[in-house]
């Protein structure tokens, strides 16, 4: 499917076919595109935590306020995020670089992330997003639909996979082969009131 077709016809479903599996095939093509996904620094911080085993999706759908999805889809992924990834070996990310380059950027990474809490669990999100929509677009391409979900109560979810403690939780994903239509298209803004030039 065309990128620009895909994003007009994505939509968050809510309602799956249970007894659908993907392929492991094609599990594996929605991983290795997630992965190519852009990261500050190349550091690459989300952790895509995939629940297959029943009873934690059983648990997870507790946590989520019992909604259908989290058992149902195909794929239930919990989007997570390795705040701390900047100072953890960071030379591995450059190490196909040249020398010159690999060490510029990853004595730059130290300073830029040092002591700076915020940034830290900003950019485990910025990164986090961006896999999310890559996700969900190779989802439309290979023929599937997917939601976005934060409708969960973190803490537990974080429990049931066993989260880190230096790790967070930016949403969860569903993936699989939609039973019922998303609603019409509730609204859009109009263009000239989020595209802003220059300035406000």
């Amino acid at each position: 499917m065309d990128t620009l077709e895909a994003i007009k016809s994505r939509r968050s479903i809510r309602h799956y076919d249970p007894t659908h599996e993907l392929t492991d095939s094609e599990e594996r093509t929605l991983f290795e595109h997630a992965i190519l996904s852009p990261t500050s620094f190349n550091i690459q911080n989300w952790r895509f935590v995939v629940v297959k085993d029943t009873e934690q999706r059983s648990k997870i759908r507790q946590a989520a306020w019992d909604q259908a999805q989290v058992t149902d889809a195909s794929l239930l992924i919990v989007m997570t995020a390795d705040v701390k990834a900047w100072d953890k070996e960071p030379a591995r990310y450059w190490k196909d670089a040249s020398k010159e380059v690999g060490e510029l950027m990853v004595g730059m990474m130290g300073p830029f992330y040092e002591g700076k809490e915020q940034l830290q669990r900003d950019e485990a999100m910025r990164s986090v997003g961006i896999a999310a929509q890559t996700i969900m677009l190779s989802a439309k391409s290979l023929g599937y639909d997917s939601g976005p979900m934060i409708g969960f109560d973190a803490d537990q979810v974080a429990e049931i996979i066993n989260l880190p403690a230096d790790h967070t939780i930016g949403m969860i994903i569903v993936v699989g082969k939609k039973t019922t239509d998303a609603f019409p298209k509730p609204g859009q803004l109009p263009f000239d009131e989020v595209v802003i030039q220059d300035s406000f």
